[in-house]
């Protein structure tokens, strides 16, 4: 189409938000329409030209594309990034000799859930002549606080040797900087009961393969329990190195040496007996995972 001769209005109508509607089209040259044209704006809708947008809307078919087929007879997609996810860890299932003694110990974990939030049971103990004893249970619910720190919420239970207890337990587990492994656990029982258990170790790698673990755990309690050998303040404590060879990331056997100590009134019953609290520990065992 041409414009007729008139002044250019077109800068104005756009700074000043005039309809163009308004506009005289009497000045404006048109060319005629093709005879086919269809005359109606639906037109611009349609699937047929000059039919009506309701009629063309109620003939479309949304799955005309598919051949008629739809989604309705498959399951819910699951989101690959929301699965739930388990593992079970035996960080340590060794013997230990000692004094002319020989005794078995394990230290394992299990955790069930999501990336935030998840099942974690976990399981300390000592077997000596076929008796367990000092044996430490706990249930917890973990959540993600950071990328490598989780926060455990659950119970313990003591059993054993000596009287049974039952804990109420909080606590972070996860990776300090340079991937030094803590387990920082604080407990409340019966009676008023309080105690605090902080484990660490770090993997020093000799070669891919061949790994040095320095490990430490100590236990703290607000009152003694004679019976189970336990006494308020630092109660015991427990520092080895570790030597494992891992023929697989999941599944690795070890060597190594552990200096374990017990101190105040549990300390004294023990040498009562005629032991020593104060013991050089020779260890071998596995470390597994999956």
């Amino acid at each position: 189409m041409a414009w007729a001769e008139e002044p250019d209005s077109s800068n104005k109508d756009m700074m000043t938000g005039h309809d163009h509607q308004s506009m005289d089209h009497s000045k404006m040259i048109h060319s005629e329409p093709a005879p086919d044209e269809p005359s109606s704006d639906h037109s611009r809708h349609s699937l047929i030209p000059g039919q009506p947008l309701q009629q063309a809307t109620t003939n479309r078919d949304p799955h005309a594309s598919a051949d008629g087929n739809d989604y309705s007879g498959l399951s819910r997609s699951l989101m690959s990034d929301n699965p739930n996810l388990g593992s079970l860890i035996v960080d340590r299932l060794e013997g230990l000799h000692a004094q002319d003694n020989f005794s078995m110990t394990y230290d394992w974990q299990a955790w069930y859930g999501q990336d935030y939030n998840r099942l974690v049971v976990r399981a300390e103990g000592e077997i000596d002549r076929g008796t367990f004893k000092n044996n430490r249970n706990e249930v917890l619910w973990g959540h993600a606080l950071t990328a490598f720190w989780d926060t455990q919420l659950g119970v313990r239970y003591d059993s054993g040797a000596g009287v049974d207890r039952a804990w109420g337990a909080f606590g972070v587990q996860g990776f300090a900087p340079y991937w030094i492994y803590i387990e920082a656990t604080a407990y409340v029982g019966e009676e008023g009961r309080t105690a605090f258990r902080l484990e660490t170790e770090y993997d020093v790698l000799i070669t891919q393969k061949l790994i040095l673990q320095p490990r430490i755990e100590m236990n703290f309690y607000s009152q003694r329990d004679l019976s189970r050998l336990v006494s308020s303040g630092l109660s015991n404590i427990e520092a080895g190195l570790r030597l494992r060879y891992e023929f697989k990331r999941e599944f690795a056997p070890y060597v190594g040496i552990e200096w374990a100590s017990t101190f105040g009134s549990a300390a004294d019953i023990i040498k009562s007996q005629g032991n020593r609290p104060e013991e050089t520990r020779f260890v071998a065992g596995v470390h597994f995972w999956f």
